[in-house]
């Protein structure tokens, strides 16, 4: 079959790296670190285990940071991964083959994965204490057991993602996607959860003001789902570019705040607010009162300063967005004694005094017909069309794009 691979080569990431200077395609040219490569097709790597051949499969953002080498050397979690990868989590399809132990899955059904590469799927007996709450991006075993060093599907090295027609998976890790629901909407499940689990992190009151720092792909679910979870609270969203703008508007915003200038992004708040805008003599303004609690989408240094300028005292901002660190200002961060929280992916959740995992919790609204955002989804492509596909993804903007997903052929 063919797959897309990403290798971890020296001499391809210092092509990429000086092409990069002249050119965003030199990331995805001949002599960049993936390409894509005959493979064998993947085997049952257990008793317990399944093929499934992929239907849809999601371009996540951190993938695209990843081809085009948006990270650091330094980054820790490279300890927990393992190359090479054919990357994409964000996967639906069909169960092709299943090992001789399955028994909660059957060929032709289909599921929505969940890629956590947590203890059962790597044979640990008993998981561990994180796993066995349901918070399986919190594993202490996540280069341990049966399986080499990874987090999730795609940057482990024989647990192949969905950037390919086949991949295994653990049957613990497959949701069945109910009889009303389609494939478009399933591929949304993984990233729907991220948002609901980055909310249910600091879920806001009834009338209260929630800010989502950020309109991409992320930020726009993490809207929808303010709505579809807390219908009471006040949505505002920081966006950027046109299309984000009208997105945001359609699912709910009540605010949207319209500009990058970080200075403009503090007074809007004020206005919105009605607070004093105070200004130091160098620097940006800041708010002694603004919103009730933040959703960072975005996660670079500029967002949480504006964050906790803008933020209400002891206000939640929880930062789900992943950018490369750099220096902030974040004197109002103790001043106002904000509480930041990080936010990892997804697990099981409890909402409704109902608790199941956060992708079943998706799949659930959608059949009850309260969430409908398949028109996130502006661009597909086949697998052939990958270089296509990150140069759109990686300039959202001139291409109004916000989800991309490849497709496959519907067995």
């Amino acid at each position: 079959m063919r797959a897309l691979i990403f290798r971890y080569s020296l001499p391809r990431l210092a092509i990429a790296r000086i092409g990069g200077k002249l050119t965003p395609r030199a990331y995805v040219g001949r002599g960049a670190p993936m390409q894509l490569e005959d493979v064998e097709e993947p085997p049952l790597l257990g008793d317990d285990w399944t093929v499934i051949r992929t239907v849809l499969t999601g371009i996540c953002g951190s993938d695209v940071k990843q081809v085009f080498l948006n990270g650091n050397f330094d980054n820790p979690l490279r300890s927990l991964i393992s190359f090479p990868q054919i990357l994409g989590h964000e996967v639906v399809g069909v169960v092709e083959s299943v090992g001789p132990a399955v028994r909660k899955r059957r060929v032709g059904e289909r599921v929505a994965l969940n890629p956590w590469l947590w203890c059962v799927p790597r044979g640990i007996d008993p998981p561990c204490d994180a796993c066995q709450r349901g918070e399986y991006s919190l594993c202490q075993h996540l280069t341990e057991g049966d399986l080499p060093p990874g987090l999730h599907h795609g940057n482990c090295r024989t647990v192949t993602g969905g950037y390919a027609p086949l991949l295994p998976a653990h049957e613990s890790q497959l949701i069945p996607i109910p009889g009303d629901v389609n494939f478009e909407q399933a591929v949304l499940a993984d990233p729907f959860a991220v948002a609901m689990h980055a909310i249910l992190k600091a879920p806001p009151a009834a009338g209260a003001l929630a800010l989502v720092y950020g309109a991409g792909g992320l930020g726009l679910l993490t809207v929808a789902a303010l709505r579809a979870l807390f219908p009471a609270a006040r949505v505002a969203i920081v966006a950027r570019y046109p299309h984000q703008i009208d997105l945001a508007r359609q699912l709910g915003a009540k605010h949207v705040i319209s500009t990058r200038d970080p200075g403009k992004i503090v007074e809007t708040v004020a206005e919105i607010v009605g607070a004093r805008v105070h200004r130091p003599p160098r620097g940006l303004p800041w708010l002694l009162r603004g919103v009730d609690v933040i959703y960072d989408m975005v996660g670079s240094g500029e967002s949480m300063e504006v964050g906790v300028r803008i933020a209400n005292p002891k206000a939640p901002i929880v930062i789900a967005g992943v950018a490369l660190p750099s220096r902030f200002e974040w004197t109002p961060h103790y001043f106002k004694e904000i509480n930041l929280i990080g936010s990892n992916a997804f697990g099981v959740e409890e909402y409704a005094g109902l608790k199941m995992h956060a992708i079943e919790h998706y799949l659930q609204l959608v059949e009850e017909e309260k969430l409908d955002l398949t028109p996130l989804i502006t661009h597909r492509f086949r697998l052939e069309q990958y270089r296509e596909a990150f140069l759109v993804l990686h300039s959202k903007a001139s291409h109004q794009a916000v989800k991309g997903v490849f497709e496959f052929e519907t067995p």
